[in-house]
């Protein structure tokens, strides 16, 4: 029951990142906004996909509810093997993965600190207060070290 709890907990972080404007609703320019500031290149059509996949009136708008029930889908399929579902590859994604994570390891030492993490979010247009932060790294470190490795990176995305 814990991890279904923190599990939420970090749905609703993800989900307050993504939703700039706090209207309570994440919009394709939104996602795709978060999306290339990390150096995610996605094409518009596939962000209206998932947009259109994610949000249940097919206003173009995902609420929490819907951010958060189109994530668990995502996570009950993670056992699929990722070659034959069509998508990218696992190579791809990797690659993916360690663009994002160098966006924030300013310095290339293989971590994310406290500092680099919030210069990150405000060069991406999403100052945080101390409060919001804590609740990031608490998401991300695993470990408890005070900072996040790429390891705890890819586990906090997927």
């Amino acid at each position: 029951m814990a991890a279904k709890k923190d599990n939420d907990f970090y749905l609703r972080t993800a989900f307050g990142l993504l939703d700039r404007d706090s209207d309570g609703h994440v919009t394709a320019a939104e996602l795709q906004f978060m999306l290339r500031n990390l150096g995610i290149q996605v094409s518009d059509d596939l962000i209206s996909d998932l947009i259109k996949d994610a949000s249940k009136t097919g206003n173009g708008l995902i609420d929490e509810n819907e951010f958060m029930q189109w994530v668990t889908k995502i996570q009950a399929l993670q056992g699929m093997d990722v070659s034959s579902s069509g998508g990218d590859s696992e190579e791809e994604i990797t690659r993916d993965l360690l663009a994002a994570f160098k966006v924030f390891d300013r310095d290339d030492n293989g971590y994310i600190t406290r500092d680099e993490l919030r210069s990150a979010l405000e060069m991406i247009g999403e100052p945080v207060t101390d409060a919001q932060l804590n609740q990031v790294l608490a998401l991300g470190d695993i470990d408890h070290d005070g900072r996040i490795d790429y390891e705890e990176f890819v586990k906090m995305l997927l």
